[in-house]
């Protein structure tokens, strides 16, 4: 047997249990992890409260890495042994061995670490869709990422900067201002205290952003829209705040012609191919030094009560991982 974390209602980070499981054996097409790290993401308290909803009893938890230890029929490129990192469907991370799809996993380089590769799959590939794809940010452009000294934005911060761009960012605190600048950030703004629409017009010069990475959602939608320059993107791919307000398309036309849309990872990663060439680049820029892995906090499975507790009172910055 192994141990899994596991919920059977809605709730506070009360309602996940630490219990037995049966994994079972790989069936066609199929193969068993022995996980070593786990990622957590914002995403997991979605499905935790219900915001997502999920069938019930289930687990939690999107993205980590191991070891191949069982390998099904019909599997290929594949061998027991190997170090192999996900982000996948339907939740379930929060496990100490799992079986799922080989189509699944993406091999791991020996440059990079178990748990780093656990801490990036869904944050890592998320900032690859939002900088080369949703927006393909250029050398020349200033941008503006929303909770820049978080998972994501610690991430999109040097990645932007490595691609030429100069980077605006929103923080709670002094502290994690020093952070944001540590790891890219230009003009790190403390909302808590500055205005941050007036702040990126000062920046600007008047003229506003191209692009706005908002993953805050109700909390900051009108003011992010005033930040963009005609024909600008606003970019909603997460509501740490609450979901947005039913949209009113009179909100972009009046403020210059925007451009809005909200992505999921799982679209960009749809196609294997587009999963493997989107996991490769993130991985060079890892091994390459031009993006670092910000594991800055790490707690046994069994304590995730806790850190969701943390993520949520946001008292967190850069990446976390579960240790199982």
């Amino acid at each position: 047997m192994a141990k899994a974390i596991r919920f059977d209602k809605t709730g506070g980070p009360e309602v996940m249990k630490w219990v037995d499981v049966e994994v079972g054996e790989p069936g066609a097409g199929e193969i068993r992890i022995r996980q070593t790290a786990v990622g957590l993401n914002y995403i997991d308290v979605y499905f935790r409260t219900g915001l997502y909803p999920l069938p019930l009893p289930g687990g939690l938890g999107m993205e980590a890495a191991g070891e191949v230890s069982a390998i099904g029929a019909g599997v290929t490129g594949l061998q027991v042994g190997d170090r192999v990192a996900y982000v996948a469907r339907p939740p379930g991370a929060y496990a100490q061995e799992r079986v799922l799809s080989a189509a699944q996993v993406i091999k791991v380089p020996d440059a990079v670490s178990d748990e780093q590769a656990a801490s990036v799959m869904l944050q890592g590939l998320t900032a690859q869709y939002l900088l080369r794809r949703t927006y393909p940010v250029k050398a020349g452009d200033t941008i503006l990422i929303q909770a820049a000294a978080g998972g994501v934005g610690l991430l999109v911060c040097q990645w932007a900067k490595a691609l030429g761009a100069t980077v605006i960012g929103t923080v709670g605190s002094d502290e994690k201002a020093a952070i944001a600048k540590a790891h890219g950030c230009d003009h790190p703004i403390v909302y808590t205290r500055e205005n941050f629409t007036k702040r990126v017009r000062e920046i600007t010069n008047g003229a506003g952003v191209p692009v706005v990475y908002d993953s805050i959602g109700k909390d900051t939608f009108a003011a992010s829209l005033d930040c963009l320059a005609p024909l600008g993107m606003f970019v909603s791919f997460g509501n740490a705040s609450g979901p947005l307000p039913p949209i009113d398309s009179s909100e972009f036309a009046g403020r210059g012609s925007l451009f809005f849309t909200r992505p999921t990872l799982f679209t960009y990663i749809g196609k294997r191919s587009d999963y493997e060439a989107m996991a490769a680049e993130l991985f060079d820029v890892l091994v390459s030094g031009k993006v670092k892995a910000s594991i800055n906090q790490r707690y046994a499975l069994a304590d995730v009560g806790q850190a969701h507790a943390d993520l949520e009172g946001r008292r967190t910055t850069g990446s976390t991982v579960l240790l199982p």
